[in-house]
């Protein structure tokens, strides 16, 4: 079948139509709403199963932690990969809400990060004998949080809209690197923090009755995530909107003084 320059110019416009400001402010006052709902929902779900678990054999009441500490240490991981996504948008596909969803997501995924490592240290002083190790799984999640932080610095820093942009892109994908350094670190070298229990190819490794508020928790989670992060995109497009219309009142106005 051949595909002709006409289906190809309607595939950009509807491209360009899903990259609306407009039509994106239009979709996220629609879904909010319902997407809190859910949130408010799971998270009540989440928490009545997580307190409704046995305690552990070997970690009695800690493994409780377990239920926060995992969903965030994903969702900080997942926050950054959309970063990733959005650096992409930036750089190569010049996508018009590409930094907008990256810069959303940036203060998300050091929230999570930070909460990852406090949670880590709470349940691992019970069980190590100690609040932190310098091992590669816990000190390539620490630079992650440095990296969250030196980005949301970076853009901070530079007013400059396209300029910021570029350079916090390309500082998104060098840092991408350190994702998989946290996934297969436990793996690759020795270290403390145990393999993956959840996410194996023979099957998760925990009790039906902890993988199951596991689970909850990490939906919950992650419609935290979706919920925040597309209000905080319909923030930062509204706060743009504004800068534009005050920079053409303040060139209006010196036109009229000249």
């Amino acid at each position: 079948m051949t595909v002709t320059t006409a289906d190809n110019t309607a595939r950009a416009k509807g491209l360009t139509a899903l990259a609306n400001p407009t039509r994106f402010l239009a979709l996220v006052r629609f879904v909010i709403w319902p997407l809190a709902l859910a949130t408010a929902l799971a998270f009540a779900v989440g928490l009545w199963m997580s307190f409704s678990v046995p305690d552990d054999y070997q970690q009695g009441r800690t493994v409780r932690i377990m239920f926060v500490h995992v969903p965030s240490v994903w969702m900080a991981m997942g926050a950054y990969i959309v970063m990733v996504s959005g650096a992409l948008g930036v750089l190569v596909w010049r996508h018009p809400l590409a930094d907008v969803a990256a810069r959303s997501a940036a203060p998300f995924g050091a929230a999570f990060t930070f909460l990852g490592l406090v949670t880590g240290s709470l349940w691992g002083e019970p069980m190590w004998g100690t609040w932190w190790v310098w091992d590669a799984r816990l000190t390539s999640f620490l630079v992650l949080l440095i990296i969250y932080l030196g980005l949301i610095a970076l853009w901070s820093a530079i007013e400059e809209p396209a300029r910021s942009a570029r350079l916090a892109a390309i500082v998104v994908l060098v840092g991408a690197i350190n994702i998989p350094i946290i996934k297969f670190s436990v793996d690759w070298f020795t270290t403390l923090h145990q393999t993956a229990s959840v996410v194996r190819m023979d099957g998760p490794a925990l009790a039906p009755e902890f993988l199951y508020p596991l689970l909850v928790m990490a939906l919950a989670f992650l419609l935290l995530f979706v919920t925040l992060h597309l209000a905080a995109m319909r923030n930062e497009i509204l706060r743009r909107q504004i800068r534009t219309l005050q920079r053409k009142a303040a060139r209006s106005a010196r036109g009229g003084a000249a």
